[in-house]
């Protein structure tokens, strides 16, 4: 590698929402995520709807004019 040109690789702390945090290896010193593996619906089995602006109901309301 060429000196000067590579930004530093060193060790990260990465927090998520839900309070989780843990250690990994970035170039940045500090990374903030919304979800990780203990919170991710993938990874618990559990599915969370999170309904933003109303957009469940809305599609409900289209489907139904559309059955009528």
């Amino acid at each position: 590698m060429k000196d000067a040109i590579h930004p530093k690789y060193g060790t990260c702390m990465v927090k998520c929402a839900c309070g989780e945090t843990f250690e990994t290896r970035s170039t940045v010193d500090h990374i903030n995520v919304d979800i990780c593996s203990k919170c991710h619906p993938f990874f618990t089995g559990k599915q969370k709807l999170i309904d933003t602006g109303g957009r469940v109901d809305k599609f409900k309301k289209r489907m139904s004019q559309l059955e009528d």
